[in-house]
C-alpha cells in the first residue's frame, strides 16, 4: 500500500499516548525512587559509619590519652599526626569554645567551623551529625562530632569530615545507570508498539480506503483477508457489507425499472381508453372501457398501496391496529369477494371451512385482509393457470393455520429461497412490484406468526400462514 509511512499521528498519536505514556511515567517513578532509596543508602551507610568511627575513637582518646585538660592538647596533635586515613577524610579537634585546635589537612587553628554539628555536642554531650556546604570551604560534606569527657565535663570535640564527592560519584553513577534501562525499556516499548500499531493501522487504512471506494459508489469492492483476529473480522464484515450494498442497488435498479414498467402499462391503458371513450357512443364499447379503466386504477391502487406500505415499513413507520378479531370471519370474506371474480377469469375457487369455532383474537384485521388478498392475488396471478385455487383455514396444536394452494407450475426451485425478499420477481413473467409478499410476511411476522411459501406436491404453489391462538 502507499500509505505505510511511519507518522505519529492519528491512531498511532493515542496508542503512544495511551500505552507509552503511563509506562514512562511508572518507569520514571520507579527510577525516581530507586535513585532517592541508593542515594539515602550511600548516606546512611557513610554516616553510620562514621558514627562508629568517632564513637570508637572518642572512647579511646578519652580512655587511653587524656588525663587532664594540659595533656587534651597534646595527646590531639599526637593523634591527628598518627592519623593515617588523612586521604580519606579530615581529623579535626575543637576546644571547649568551639574552635579548631588542629586538623589533619592543617587548617588554621582558631577557625570556627559554624556547622551545627559542633554547636550541637557541646549542648547535647552525644554524638552529632551535619551533612550540608561547608561555611568556610563551600564543599559538600557530611561530618560527625563527638564529645570528650574530662571530669564529667565537655573539654573539647572530636570531628571526622569527609568530602560528599565520591559518594556523589556513586549516586550519579547510579542515577547514570537507571536512566539508561529506563531509556532502554522506553525503546523496547516503542518499538514493539509502533510494530503492534503499524499491524492494527495498516489493515485499518486499508479497510478506511475500501470504505471509500464503497462510499464513492464502487459496490461489490472486496478486499483480501490475510488476518484470523479481530481485523479479519472487520475485513469480512466490510466484504458482506460491500456484497449487502451491490445486491441492494441492483435490485432496487430492477424494482425501480418494474415499477417504472408496471405503472406506465396501466397508465398507458387508461390514457388510451379515455381518449377512444371520449369519442364513442357505442354502449357496449362503453362499458367495456370504463371496466378497463376502473381494472386497471384499482391495480394501480394497490400497487401505490404496497409502495406506501413499503416505505412505512422501511422508516419505522408500519404500525398495526390491534383489536379482537375474527379471522376466519375476515378470511371468509376475502374467499367470498374473490370467488365471483377468479369465476369470470376461468378459475375455480374451492373453499374448506372449519367446522369448529376458530376464538378470535388480538389483531389488526385490516391488515389480516390485506394478506389474505395479496396471496389469493399472487396465486390467480402466478398459478391461474391451473384453473383451480383451493383455500382452508383450521386449528393445529392450538394455532391458527391458513392455507392457499394454486395449480400452476410452481416456482423454479433455485428461486424459492428468495420470492419472500424485496423486489425480487425471478423468472415470472406475472406484473407485480415484487414488494407483494414482503409486506404480507411483514404483517404475519407481526402478529407472531410465520408465512412460508413451498411447491405442493403434485405441482403449484402452497402458501401456508401460522397465527397463534387466542
Amino acid at each position: 500500500m502507499g500509505k505505510t509511512k511511519i507518522e505519529i499521528t492519528g491512531l498511532r498519536r493515542r496508542w503512544l499516548i495511551s500505552s507509552l505514556g503511563p509506562i514512562l511515567v511508572v518507569a520514571l517513578l520507579v527510577a525516581g525512587t530507586f535513585c532517592v532509596v541508593m542515594a539515602n543508602y550511600y548516606y546512611n551507610m557513610m554516616l553510620d559509619g562514621l558514627k562508629t568511627r568517632a564513637a570508637h575513637a572518642s572512647d579511646y582518646f578519652i580512655s587511653n590519652t587524656m588525663n587532664s585538660y594540659g595533656e587534651f592538647y597534646r595527646s590531639a596533635n599526637s593523634f591527628v599526626t598518627e592519623f593515617a586515613e588523612r586521604d580519606l577524610m579530615e581529623l579535626q579537634f575543637i576546644g571547649s569554645t568551639g574552635k579548631l585546635i588542629v586538623s589533619s589537612y592543617g587548617l588554621t587553628s582558631g577557625m570556627v567551623p559554624g556547622t551545627p554539628d559542633v554547636s550541637g555536642v557541646f549542648q547535647s554531650r552525644q554524638i552529632e551529625s551535619f551533612r550540608g556546604v561547608d561555611p568556610n570551604t563551600g564543599e559538600h560534606v557530611m561530618s560527625v562530632c563527638a564529645p570528650l569527657l574530662l571530669n564529667d565535663q565537655v573539654v573539647g570535640a572530636m570531628r571526622y569530615v569527609t568530602s560528599m564527592s565520591a559518594v556523589q560519584r556513586e549516586i550519579l553513577l547510579t542515577v547514570g545507570v537507571a536512566a539508561g534501562l529506563l531509556l532502554i525499556v522506553a525503546a523496547m516499548v516503542f518499538v514493539s508498539s509502533m510494530v503492534f500499531i503499524n499491524n492494527v493501522v495498516e489493515p485499518v487504512a486499508e479497510v478506511t480506503e475500501t470504505a471509500k471506494r464503497i462510499a464513492g459508489g464502487s459496490y461489490g469492492t472486496q478486499m483480501e483477508n490475510h488476518y484470523q483476529d479481530e481485523i479479519g473480522q472487520l475485513i469480512d464484515a466490510i466484504n458482506d457489507m460491500s456484497s449487502q450494498i451491490s445486491k441492494s442497488e441492483r435490485i432496487k435498479s430492477e424494482f425501480i425499472s418494474s415499477v417504472s414498467h408496471e405503472l406506465r402499462t396501466p397508465l398507458t391503458a387508461i390514457n388510451g381508453w379515455g381518449e377512444t371513450l371520449l369519442g364513442d357512443t357505442d354502449p357496449q364499447q362503453l362499458r367495456r372501457g370504463v371496466d378497463i379503466i376502473l381494472k386497471e386504477a384499482h391495480r394501480l391502487t394497490n400497487m401505490v398501496e404496497e409502495l406506501l406500505d413499503f416505505s412505512k415499513m422501511e422508516d419505522g413507520r408500519f404500525t398495526l391496529r390491534i383489536e379482537q378479531a375474527d379471522v376466519q370471519a375476515e378470511f371468509e370474506d376475502t374467499i367470498y369477494t374473490y370467488m365471483e371474480l377468479f369465476k369470470q377469469e376461468g378459475i375455480t375457487l374451492h373453499y374448506d371451512s372449519w367446522e369448529e369455532i376458530i376464538p378470535t383474537l388480538p389483531a389488526d384485521p385490516e391488515r389480516l385482509k390485506q394478506v389474505f388478498c395479496n396471496v389469493l392475488d399472487n396465486a390467480a396471478k402466478h398459478g391461474g393457470a391451473g384453473g383451480r385455487i383451493d383455500a382452508a383455514i383450521s386449528t393445529l396444536d392450538g394455532k391458527i393455520l391458513i392455507t392457499v394452494r394454486d395449480y400452476g407450475p410452481g416456482i423454479p426451485a433455485q428461486e424459492l429461497p428468495f420470492v419472500k425478499q424485496k423486489f425480487y420477481k425471478g423468472s415470472s413473467k406475472a406484473r407485480g412490484s415484487g414488494i407483494g409478499l414482503a409486506v404480507c410476511e411483514e404483517i404475519i411476522t407481526r402478529h407472531d406468526g410465520s408465512f412460508t411459501i413451498a411447491n405442493a406436491e403434485g405441482g403449484g404453489c402452497l402458501v401456508t400462514i401460522t397465527l397463534p391462538g387466542a
